[in-house]
């Protein structure tokens, strides 16, 4: 049930969604809010967060190998430089959503994330900018951080990366630990943002 512990065979307790499905587990217990500060995957993440509009979580990630292979493993500089041509070769690519609109967000996002890190110096300084405080901890579908770092980027020219697409990324990149207390990620999520470079 959501906002509850689950404890599977293996005795480990976790996050309810991260029991949910035997494909989560591997997301929830390796990836899902340690912090990052790479900018091609911070880039790919928001990427996936927009396709995920609409769609489960699952649905995405199903599929993350078909999307890093689709858009060439989400180098800025190789999205950027995507046109119709190949909008029209994905949009029969199997391995990904076939959505013109987020395609084409993905292509226009690289170069719009090209701008923000001339800019900026990195993504990740960027995306670390909106961390709120610790003592502020609320989890919810969105945040007035993830409502503000929205704005900026739709300011900015982004497409697809309403508040809630933010905070969904925010928790996923450890910008925030959203495990529940109980989980057994929870504290080794803390030590890692507790050692954690903030970029910038």
């Amino acid at each position: 049930m959501a906002g509850e512990i689950v404890i599977l065979d293996d005795g480990i307790p976790r996050c309810w969604w991260g029991a949910s499905t035997p494909d989560y587990v591997p997301y929830h217990d390796d990836e899902w809010g340690i912090p990052v500060d790479d900018d091609r995957l911070l880039f790919e993440k928001l990427c996936l967060e927009g396709f995920q509009s609409g769609l489960s979580w699952l649905t995405i990630l199903r599929r993350r190998e078909g999307f890093r292979a689709a858009f060439r493993r989400f180098d800025l500089e190789a999205v950027a430089a995507m046109g119709e041509q190949d909008v029209a070769a994905l949009l029969q690519d199997e391995g990904i959503i076939r959505h013109r609109g987020k395609i084409e967000s993905t292509i226009n996002n690289a170069r719009r994330a090209i701008e923000l890190t001339d800019e900026a110096g990195s993504l990740g300084a960027f995306f670390w900018s909106f961390e709120p405080d610790p003592g502020d901890r609320v989890i919810d579908t969105k945040t007035p951080e993830s409502t503000a770092m929205a704005k900026e980027l739709k300011r900015r020219g982004f497409s697809f990366v309403g508040p809630t697409t933010a905070y969904a990324f925010m928790q996923a990149m450890g910008i925030v630990n959203d495990h529940l207390t109980d989980c057994a990620r929870y504290g080794e999520v803390e030590a890692a943002r507790d050692a954690f470079v903030r970029p910038g």
